[in-house]
């Protein structure tokens, strides 16, 4: 098997593991939810099939799902950014670029990359977290919850890229 491959499911079970067992117990301030599961789409290199982006992101979503009692809205709200991601990342790519470049620090730089990650975990916080509620009655609490759970999950974000970066 190649060695991408395997790499790409030890790092898919390890985020679900970590999804599951640690950072689903993690909520700040009651509104704030680190959601690193997300980081398994922002790795999807250029040429990637898109079906299989999107086979692979409603996996790993209805798997949270099943270990976390959420009912189909991590698998609803991974199922859009997948087939979002391929549409983000190319606004961030030159013409010149190569076609199997896969999105990270070293290859985007620290800026790109953060704004890379930035829009699309918002995305996913917003649909998530809308569906989840299904309601703006409480929009502030909405609100606080995009915004906790987002900046946690682009912080983890950073900080794992920054670790894979050496």
């Amino acid at each position: 098997m190649n060695l991408k491959f395997l790499k790409g499911i030890l790092l898919f079970v390890i985020l679900l593991l970590a999804q599951v067992l640690v950072l689903n117990h993690i909520h700040l301030f009651d509104c704030a939810t680190p959601l690193l599961y997300v980081y398994v789409v922002l790795l999807f290199r250029r040429n990637f099939p898109r079906w299989g982006i999107l086979l692979i992101s409603s996996l790993m979503g209805l798997l949270v799902d099943i270990f976390s009692n959420t009912p189909g809205v991590a698998a609803a709200s991974m199922t859009f950014l997948g087939f979002l991601q391929p549409h983000v990342l190319m606004m961030f790519l030159n013409r010149d670029s190569a076609e199997d470049l896969q999105p990270s620090m070293k290859t985007f730089g620290f800026a790109k990359f953060l704004y890379y990650a930035a829009i699309l975990v918002v995305v996913y916080c917003v649909v998530f977290f809308t569906v989840e509620t299904f309601s703006f009655f409480n929009w502030l609490q909405w609100l606080e919850c995009v915004g906790g759970s987002a900046a946690l999950t682009v912080l983890l974000v950073l900080a794992i890229e920054n670790l894979r970066k050496r």
